[in-house]
């Protein structure tokens, strides 16, 4: 450890970097509990875990393991996955404006968010296997010209 290459405070070292992660996994999961209105003590009944480790995780002393994260949304009735982009052990899934516009509402609850990315995604999906069935149309940038138009130029 005598070699650590010259990492200053303030630099992003591996260990600021998890004492970040933990810090704002800690306050997201005491954001969510308060908007559930619900105490310490009943998110750690409902969660199983103890009342002091669950406010270790909430003032960002502790990082929770994948294990925990997920009794924890099952207390708060939010998705895991939400709280594992927030810990760090997922990427934030793709989704463009729309999937970062909902996220980003903070008027949504957590469950709220996660049935319109839902519906959101199963449309995209949808549309995305409807299109190599609906025929060769590569692009679109033909959308202004009418099909009878380039049948006119192809013949």
């Amino acid at each position: 450890m005598a070699e650590t290459g010259g990492t200053q405070p303030g630099s992003g070292s591996p260990m600021e970097k998890v004492a970040d992660i933990a810090s704002d996994i800690g306050e997201y999961i005491r954001q969510q509990r308060n908007t559930a209105k619900i105490s310490l003590r009943q998110l750690s009944k409902l969660a199983g875990v103890s009342n002091p480790y669950l406010s270790q995780i909430e003032r960002g002393v502790r990082k929770p393991s994948a294990e925990i994260l997920q009794q924890i949304a099952k207390g708060l009735r939010i998705s895991a996955e939400a709280l594992y982009v927030q810990a760090g052990i997922l990427d934030l899934p793709t989704g463009g404006p729309v999937g970062d516009a909902i996220r980003a509402d903070a008027e949504l609850t957590e469950r709220q968010k996660q049935v319109l990315l839902d519906v959101y995604e199963s449309f995209r999906r949808e549309n995305a296997a409807a299109r190599p069935a609906a025929g060769s149309v590569p692009t679109a940038d033909t959308t202004d010209t009418a099909p009878a138009a380039d049948t006119k130029e192809s013949a």
